[in-house]
């Protein structure tokens, strides 16, 4: 009778141990391997949220790169325009202080000569200046009176047709517009004008076109034919021609528009700054609703 074989349990426990090991480590290198995986994400995302940062850094240190650039850009701008006002300042000083020490108006008249213009009419002629940069002009009333064509001959004799805008026939001024820019003269306070000081009077007496005559203010608050004392009185030459033409200061302001001279030597008569501004605005809001000078 043959011998039964007996079970081997020794090999059935170690295939059975065997395969809980690799059981085991399939496990351990499935849960490393999920690990590892969502380090990787983590990774990711900590490196886009670095790059991120990066970018935004970047753009605000180019942002204030920009700012500072354009701040010293404009630094610069104010820098050469300040020292552009201070050169053109410095010229318009120099030229007072010429003129109030050794009464050389040389550079007072050449800064003020291109806002010069002869008025002429087909029946007369006088002086007229320009206020504003947009070539507004003033002159006297009388100048245009019985006129019916009316030419402006620049400092470069170029003869340009001009607007008549309004009259104050009282103050006996006009108003007149030419197209275009230009140089104009500013206007002091004539408030502050004092007996003694120099003016030069500039017109084109008898047909000489831009002469120029220097003299004193001999008297304020002089009457006129309208019996209103808001003339000053000059020895500064005046005549035909010389109407409507700027009395002006050592600072180069028209503090008054020439007008009319009495017989006699050294007596001629300029209506007052501050009366022409206000009746020129005056013209200017009636006519044009606008303030011409400010």
């Amino acid at each position: 009778m043959p011998t039964k074989r007996k079970p081997n349990n020794k090999k059935n426990s170690e295939f059975i141990w065997l395969s809980l090991i690799l059981s085991i480590i399939i496990i351990f290198q499935i849960i490393l391997s999920l690990s590892t995986n969502n380090s990787l994400k983590n990774l990711n995302t900590e490196t886009d949220t670095i790059s991120n940062n990066l970018n935004l850094l970047n753009s605000q240190l180019n942002q204030k790169i920009n700012n500072i650039d354009t701040d010293v850009q404009g630094k610069i701008t104010d820098l050469s325009s300040n020292l552009l006002n201070i050169e053109t300042d410095l010229g318009k000083e120099i030229s007072s202080i010429k003129a109030e020490t050794s009464a050389d108006f040389s550079g007072i008249i050449s800064n003020a000569i291109n806002s010069i213009v002869t008025i002429r009419t087909d029946v007369a002629q006088g002086t007229g200046f320009i206020i504003s940069e947009d070539g507004f002009v003033i002159t006297n009333a009388h100048v245009l009176s019985g006129a019916k064509i009316t030419r402006a001959i620049t400092a470069e004799q170029e003869t340009l047709p001009i607007d008549l805008i309004g009259y104050d026939y009282l103050l006996d001024l006009a108003l007149l517009k030419l197209k275009g820019n230009y140089e104009y003269l500013n206007f002091g306070n004539s408030e502050e004008i004092i007996v003694g000081e120099k003016v030069i009077a500039i017109g084109n007496p008898l047909g000489l076109s831009f002469s120029v005559s220097e003299g004193i203010i001999s008297a304020i608050d002089r009457k006129g034919d309208n019996q209103l004392p808001i003339y000053l009185q000059t020895d500064a030459a005046l005549n035909p021609g010389n109407s409507g033409g700027p009395l002006i200061n050592t600072d180069g302001e028209v503090i008054g528009i020439n007008n009319f001279k009495l017989a006699g030597d050294n007596l001629g008569f300029a209506l007052e700054s501050n009366p022409i501004t206000n009746s020129i605005n005056n013209i200017g809001i009636k006519k044009l609703n606008q303030t011409i000078i400010n």
